[in-house]
């Protein structure tokens, strides 16, 4: 019934043609350069007079709605250029126009930008929230998966104790249900849903952008929770050099470095380098098993941008990246390990976890721009991934590889005028996946019956070989239309709906709204509604239950996943101490029509996959409170609230893991320009379900609910001309998760499980770094 109401509504809305008000657009230009003149982003375009302005683009371009009358004047004005005042005709509906340079000479200063670090878009009717390089800085971001620290919509934890994989959960679920790109192409998914996040560097960002709930249908069907955006660094603003060292108290060493070269006034290049080496063996909790997994990584990442500004642009660019990591126990040794049946009934046999990855990534993306109608434009963007990894568990074998082609070409432009503007184009999806776990479990010579008392009193009886083959191909054809209509900046309108055909599942229609609504300046209310569809991967996305000694049960084969989600916004500005200040209130929900549920309650000893049957949803509320009491400090309070359930073995509970609450507060302190900079956050953690602890043995249950418990991290940089130097700690009370691993003592035993980490596994960490920039001239 959702589906053909939204439906319904959209096409409805498609068919609006009413008139609106007449709209100028045109392009800015500055003299001086190209043949005597270039675009002029930045530039203020506006009706004397009236409160009615905009702005340039990147290109030039602007748009405004048009007035009428004898005095109506358009004021242009720019920085270092004469301003100059238009008397337009009156049937005129375009303007190019061209700034003078000012003769005044100016003497050099330096711009110190009061830019917040993050803020919410007021232009997108979507709710987007954009983390800049600044908040980046706060915390020691060495990659996407530490980028969120003091972030308090997305959650970052570690999925099980051997491993390192992180993972990250938007609106109370898992990161699989938010679409990560990069550049807006589909990116982290796939094979690389457990360890993407590790892939790519922070040095490399230049900003991320978080869209919660429903979003655009112009990138795919995937998204259920929302989109994560992260657009690298490009060669015409990124500084001309930048290195980036960072060492950490557990001998963590990485090294960033980026370069960017102006081949021409149309074409620059930048090359960017990432390492990563760790190696030492900790154990804090005295279990035998490595804390943290030996890891090594290199990634380098070559693009090319050809800009001829208000004509064509594209962008290419090649990555390619390689990682080794392994755990296991202390004593663990791949090269002389024997599986040796005595030792492992006598608990002595040692563990171990290693994989290798291999992945290349290739993207084109080419924008075709029409001069004298600066709101129409064609693209296509292009891009292919081949990935590899291998690896075992214990004494189970695991390999995967995928091969992907993504292409999506767009058309955009206006009906009649820019408040109405649209955007169409065609998709294409081809991933090629080839899975196998070759995975060797020992059975003991007992049935669990009822509750157990020590598991170490019991022997093995035989040994289980189970053999897994998950290859398939996809191929996902799809065509989408969306509408967007703005009404004097008041009022915004997004109506987007998409067809697909799956060569597994068939024809599926995607219907996605946003809207908002300006009240006044001060208050802004923004809504969502839509659908998302995704096929599970999983094996891939549940990797660490393979560093367990669960055994896989499939009941059934697994469906497409479905979900509905919608969520209001409320966002207030106001003056507090005489700054601004800045409350956000949020309320979404996630409803699943079909999940794939992986169920770990019904048996200790194994892990159940099958179909929903029953309810399956996630509501989130959250509130967030900014402000600056004193200038140049910055304080951020934020708490939500995570109400999730689903039905696993016909029960409607609690889905485990899930924190039942988060609050963060952040302070932020600069000196006077920024030369000494303070940085503090507090993460508040609720309790969070485990599975099923009834059928466990005493030796080794666990409470049913993990303990509430608090991280502290703080930093300090110190600026100078070209580099910072920065200090700081992390979890500062040394917390940690005293029993991250299950049956740690025996781990080819049934029990031995990994996958109960509810918190910090390693303890205090003191890190150290410095960052370098040369800037472009």
């Amino acid at each position: 019934m959702f589906r053909k109401l939204m439906t319904a509504l959209l096409i409805a809305l498609f068919g609006l043609t009413a008139a609106t008000a007449q709209t100028l657009t045109g392009t800015i230009y500055g003299s001086g350069d190209n043949n005597g003149k270039s675009p002029l982003p930045g530039a203020s375009v506006y009706w004397r007079g009236t409160t009615t302005a905009t702005s340039t683009d990147a290109n030039g371009h602007f748009s405004i709605v048009k007035l009428n009358g004898k005095n109506a004047r358009l004021v242009i004005s720019m920085i270092g250029y004469k301003a100059d005042t238009i008397i337009l005709e009156k049937d005129a509906r375009t303007l190019e126009h061209t700034l003078a340079l000012d003769n005044l000479q100016l003497k050099g200063v330096e711009i110190h930008d009061n830019q917040e670090s993050n803020y919410i878009s007021k232009v997108d009717p979507r709710k987007v929230q954009i983390l800049t390089t600044n908040e980046f800085y706060k915390a020691a971001c060495c990659n996407l998966a530490e980028s969120f620290e003091t972030n308090a919509s997305v959650d970052v934890s570690y999925s099980d104790a051997i491993t390192g994989a992180r993972q990250i959960q938007l609106l109370g679920l898992s990161g699989i249900y938010s679409q990560i790109q990069t550049e807006n192409i589909p990116s982290v998914r796939g094979l690389a849903s457990t360890f993407g996040l590790n892939y790519i560097p922070g040095a490399w960002m230049e900003s991320i952008q978080i869209s919660k709930g429903t979003s655009s249908v112009i990138n795919g069907f995937e998204s259920v929770t929302g989109q994560i955006n992260v657009e690298y660094k490009k060669p015409a603003t990124a500084d001309k050099v930048f290195i980036n060292v960072y060492g950490n108290s557990n001998k963590r060493f990485e090294a960033n470095a980026t370069g960017a070269w102006k081949i021409n006034d149309k074409l620059s290049t930048m090359l960017m380098l990432s390492g990563s080496d760790y190696r030492d063996r900790i154990d804090h909790n005295h279990d035998n098993f490595l804390d943290i997994p030996k890891l090594t990584s290199i990634n380098v990442f070559n693009r090319w941008d050809y800009i001829n500004p208000g004509k064509f642009v594209s962008r290419f660019g090649i990555k390619y990246m390689q990682e080794d990591r392994s755990g296991g126990t202390m004593d663990y040794n791949h090269k002389t390990f024997v599986d040796d049946t005595a030792l492992i009934n006598k608990g002595t046999e040692p563990y171990g976890f290693g994989l290798k990855t291999a992945r290349a990534e290739a993207f084109w993306k080419n924008g075709l721009m029409y001069k004298d109608k600066p709101y129409k434009s064609l693209a296509l963007i292009l891009s292919g991934i081949y990935h590899k990894q291998e690896g075992y568990f214990g004494l189970s074998d695991y390999s995967g590889t995928e091969k992907n082609f993504y292409a999506n070409l767009l058309y955009q432009s206006i009906i009649g005028n820019t408040n109405h503007k649209f955007t169409t184009g065609l998709s294409f999806i081809y991933d090629d996946y080839i899975e196998n776990y070759n995975q060797k479990l020992y059975i003991y010579n007992y049935q669990i019956t009822g509750i157990l008392t020590d598991a170490s009193l019991f022997t093995i009886n035989h040994s289980v070989l189970n053999y897994y083959n998950w290859n398939r191909t996809e191929i996902i054809p799809g065509a989408f239309f969306e509408y967007t209509y703005n009404y004097k900046e008041k009022f915004s309108l997004i109506a987007g709906l998409r067809a697909d055909y799956h060569n597994k599942y068939g024809l599926f229609f995607t219907p996605r709204m946003n809207l908002k609504y300006k009240i006044n300046d001060n208050n802004v209310i923004r809504a969502s509604a839509g659908m998302g569809y995704r096929t599970p991967n999983v094996i891939s996305e549940n990797l660490s239950l393979l560093a367990s000694q669960r055994s896989l049960v499939f009941r059934e084969d697994m469906k497409q996943e479905q979900a509905v989600n919608f969520g209001i916004n409320y966002i207030k500005e106001f003056k507090m101490f005489k700054r601004k200040a800045e409350v956000d209130i949020d309320v979404y929900r996630t409803q699943f029509l079909n999940q794939a549920i992986v169920d770990l309650d019904s048996t200790p000893t194994v892990a159940y996959f099958y179909n929903l049957k029953g309810k399956s949803y996630s509501n989130s509320y959250q509130a967030q409170f900014s402000f600056e009491p004193v200038k140049r400090l910055s304080i951020l309070l934020a708490y939500r609230i995570n109400d999730v359930k689903t039905t696993i073995n016909g029960k409607l509970q609690q889905r485990p893991m899930i924190n039942n609450y988060k609050g963060l507060v952040t302070l932020s302190y600069a000196t006077r320009f920024e030369k000494w900079k303070f940085d503090f956050t507090a993460q508040f953690n609720g309790k969070s379900r485990l599975p099923n602890q009834e059928l466990m043995p005493e030796k080794i249950k666990r409470p049913a609910t993990t303990p509430e418990y608090i991280l502290l991290n703080a930093q300090i940089t110190k600026k100078f001309r070209n580099f910072d130097v920065y200090i700081g700690s992390e979890n500062l009370t040394n917390f940690t998760q005293k029993d991250p691993i299950t049956e740690y003592f025996r781990p080819y035993h049934t029990h031995f499980d990994t996958s109960m980490v509810w918190g910090p596994v390693t303890g205090r960490v003191i890190y150290a770094g410095f960052r370098y920039r040369l800037r472009n001239i």
